[in-house]
């Protein structure tokens, strides 16, 4: 059965007023995990420390340059995930949308490839 990440993004504004009742939204959150359990579609489910305690390696130019913090171009963080093994990719969008969010977020849904799917020799070139 296919596998997909259901990616929460999120902006300085939605993750402020997450944090403003973040009781609260942990207890949705709780029992979200709880139905997706009972489901038995729930592979994996994480969330991400503050943007700002992270690092970004860039590979723009010939060396590798790390900064501390998120982009500044960055309008949209990720903020965790969930990963489902579910029949349908509409079936992980009605898992998404049962999501409790913050007014102004957003949820991507991906599959996660197999791997059967990577092409011939991308293990040998270093890239997946």
């Amino acid at each position: 059965m296919p596998k997909y990440m259901l990616i929460m993004r999120g902006t300085d504004e939605t993750n402020a007023a997450m944090m403003a009742s973040i009781d609260e939204a942990m207890a949705a959150t709780g029992r979200f995990i709880e139905e997706m359990i009972k489901a038995d579609v729930l592979l994996a489910a994480e969330g991400l420390d503050d943007p700002g305690r992270g690092v970004v390696v860039d590979f723009s130019g010939e060396a590798p340059v790390v900064t501390d913090g998120p982009y500044g171009e960055t309008r949209e963080l990720f903020g965790g995930y969930f990963l489902l093994e579910v029949a349908t990719k509409q079936e992980a969008v009605e898992w998404a949308k049962r999501v409790p969010a913050v007014r102004g977020s957003k949820i991507e849904v991906r599959r996660v490839a197999e791997a059967d799917e990577v092409p011939p020799g991308s293990e040998s070139n270093g890239r997946i």
